[in-house]
């Protein structure tokens, strides 16, 4: 195999596995750059792979290969919906964020799989879906000498879609009013008060744009990797997510560029035979690896990262 193939295997993969990470670490960085922490990623990943697995069955007839791109939206809507739970818990009864995320993680799975039960005659996963985005090869650009094989053939669209929806969030949080007004009640909130900033109004915001990422993560996962929903096609993938957020310090482009090295991890049971290097290693390795490298990252750099200044603190007006 030659080294053009390799390299366009392994970065392939690897960005197909971290697409995915990339919305949901987005999400996070949104919802704690609010000054809410939001450990309840995985349960609206999984909220948005049961939804968007289910519209890809209903309607992959009606839609056609446009039908894992609507369901994204889908599970898009259907993590806002969710994470709506944890907002109102956090922000409006002032919970306890770890308890109302940890809630939400055992809530998610518990209610899909269920749902799935009652959908699909008693089985505990669904069918698999016969629209998947598959991979994308970009017309004119694969035509450059090696690198044009290497980064644009049969690659992930909608990775690249992530890492431009990363630096869109960039921008967003520190180029714009909005974005400005959510990190200073992340940093601030007496202050963001005193100066007329609803606190209140843009922590929601904050949150629920949080689980609108984090369900595209999850609609990702289902509609070009596992291909179907089950109890296990989300299984750590939102804590990868909040352990990149952390490692990109919780800035957009870091959380993407972390996101994608976490992508690498989870891709090495696959590419692992493809690199000479590796071939020879047992593949248990690689499947316990990225959980492994998480606990890694998080023990070196959670002590290390400086978290916005009100991430977790209840605000109350006049306190």
């Amino acid at each position: 195999m030659s080294l053009s193939t390799i390299l366009m295997t392994v970065f392939s993969t690897t960005l197909i596995y971290a697409a995915p990470l990339i919305f949901t670490a987005l999400g996070g960085t949104f919802s704690e750059r609010s000054g809410v922490v939001n450990v309840g990623l995985e349960g609206m990943m999984i909220v948005g792979a049961f939804s968007s697995t289910v519209f890809n069955l209903s309607f992959g007839n009606v839609f056609g290969a446009g039908t894992p791109w609507i369901s994204l939206l889908i599970g898009g809507f259907f993590g806002l919906l969710f994470s709506l739970l944890h907002a109102v818990a956090t922000v409006t009864y002032r919970a306890d964020h770890i308890i109302s995320g940890t809630v939400l993680n055992l809530m998610a799975p518990a209610l899909c799989v269920f749902l799935t039960r009652i959908f699909y005659n008693g089985k505990g996963q669904t069918p698999v879906i016969d629209q998947s985005m598959g991979n994308f090869t970009f017309p004119g650009l694969a035509n450059i000498p090696f690198i044009g094989k290497i980064l644009f053939t049969r690659t992930s669209l909608i990775a690249y879609l992530a890492i431009f929806v990363g630096g869109a969030s960039w921008f967003f949080l520190y180029r714009t009013n909005i974005g400005l007004r959510l990190r200073s009640v992340g940093e601030n909130p007496a202050a963001a008060d005193t100066l007329g900033i609803n606190v209140a109004k843009y922590r929601y915001i904050g949150v629920l744009i949080s689980g609108a990422l984090g369900g595209v993560g999850g609609a990702v996962m289902a509609q070009s990797i596992t291909l179907n929903f089950s109890a296990s096609t989300i299984s750590g993938q939102g804590f990868m997510s909040l352990a990149a957020m952390i490692f990109g310090k919780w800035n957009p482009m870091g959380a993407t560029g972390a996101a994608i090295f976490f992508g690498l991890a989870q891709s090495l049971p696959i590419i692992g035979g493809y690199i000479p290097i590796l071939s020879h290693v047992d593949s248990v390795w690689f499947q316990i690896a990225p959980y492994a490298i998480t606990i890694i990252v998080l023990v070196i750099f959670l002590g290390k990262a400086v978290a916005p200044a009100a991430d977790g603190r209840n605000y109350i007006k006049g306190k």
